[in-house]
């Protein structure tokens, strides 16, 4: 199949890091991919880099010229089937294809779980302009059904696939001292972009509350709540137990040198990438019941879920694993076993590829 992902979005993160993956595992399969995108958004280096087929379009808002750049690229070029992945790529596609005479039919991944307004326009983008939905979940799912009234036969979850042979258990002393790291004390990490509704700031308030002074935090990665969380650091008198890198090309060796794996998000969740290689890792995680997190982390059985913006019940559960080494273990054993069965990579493209499939079948 001729496959092309449109995304309008400038930032990177776990949605970004998806469209590459599912691209690259498409082309293994034989399939042509081509992904659409401002030439200034990361992934567009990040997808030359992988070589990965990308052209750079003016598609970061919603106006004409997005619009008539859209329409000549897809009247140009033989596409199957095209998969659309933010808001504004979504509607300049939609609004393209209808000067199309043949428009390939229109896949809507939904990564997050941010609500669907209820009006005209976008009950004709979804329900008409879109062949098929996808989300990352199935309580996305489920939203989608009940709250907009789409129908179900028209929506599928396919949660993100993670590479579980190479996100893997490592050797945590030599993953330290690689990564200049101290090799003493226990480590409580996230790796998240630094956006406010992942909630570092209610973590990094939970750890200045552990009476255990040994501990430190890593916070892996970037984003506009970078200098926000620099300040409350800083003010709390952390700045010689919290690490922060940046943003890391392989996230890999920063998970295997962790302990304990949080992130409390607050609210436009799928199934967040991070949690499941941190899962793959054997990391026992702490997180929250937001978006569709609780179906890869169960509390009690191989995890810990607290409520959003609770620093004070996020302190508590990394205090019980700080303490009890045996259960640290016990859920890091069963997070490993549960992302194997669960978020394999192959049963990721195994459902798209059927999807795209379906969707160029019934033009």
């Amino acid at each position: 199949m001729r496959i092309v992902h449109t995304e309008a979005s400038r930032g990177w993160g776990g949605q970004e890091i998806r469209i590459l993956t599912e691209a690259a595992g498409m082309m293994q399969r034989g399939h042509h991919v081509t992904l659409l995108c401002p030439a200034e958004a990361k992934i567009h280096a990040e997808a030359e880099a992988r070589g990965i087929a990308v052209t750079a379009l003016p598609i970061g808002r919603k106006n004409l010229r997005g619009l008539l750049a859209m329409r000549r690229w897809l009247k140009a070029n033989a596409v199957d089937v095209i998969n659309t992945h933010s808001s504004t790529d979504t509607w300049l596609v939609a609004l393209a294809s209808l000067f199309l005479k043949n428009p390939a039919p229109l896949v809507r991944t939904r990564h997050i779980s941010a609500p669907i307004p209820d009006n005209a326009p976008t009950r004709w983008l979804y329900r008409r302009a879109t062949r098929h939905i996808v989300t990352t979940g199935e309580r996305l799912r489920h939203q989608l059904i009940q709250r907009n009234g789409y129908p179900p036969q028209q929506i599928t979850s396919v949660p993100t696939g993670v590479d579980t042979a190479r996100f893997a258990p490592g050797d945590r002393a030599q993953a330290r001292d690689n990564l200049g790291l101290a090799p003493a004390g226990i480590i409580v990490g996230i790796v998240a972009t630094l956006r406010s509704w992942k909630g570092h700031r209610y973590l990094i308030e939970a750890f200045s509350r552990l009476p255990n002074r040994n501990a430190r935090l890593l916070i892996v990665g970037d984003g506009p709540q970078h200098a926000a969380l620099q300040k409350q650091v800083a003010a709390l008198g952390l700045g010689e137990r919290v690490v922060m890198p940046g943003n890391q090309r392989d996230v890999l060796p920063w998970l295997q040198a962790m302990d304990i794996f949080a992130l409390p998000s607050y609210a436009n969740e799928g199934v967040p990438q991070s949690i499941l290689q941190a899962m793959l890792c054997g990391l026992p995680v702490v997180t929250t019941p937001v978006g569709s997190i609780l179906e890869a982390v169960q509390d009690e059985q191989n995890g810990l879920i607290v409520e959003p913006k609770n620093a004070a019940a996020l302190q508590q559960a990394i205090e019980r694993l700080l303490l009890e080494p045996e259960l640290r273990r016990t859920l890091g054993e069963r997070a490993r076993a549960h992302g194997l069965e669960k978020f394999g990579i192959q049963a990721m493209l195994d459902k798209m590829e059927a999807i795209f499939r379906d969707a160029a079948r019934d033009v």
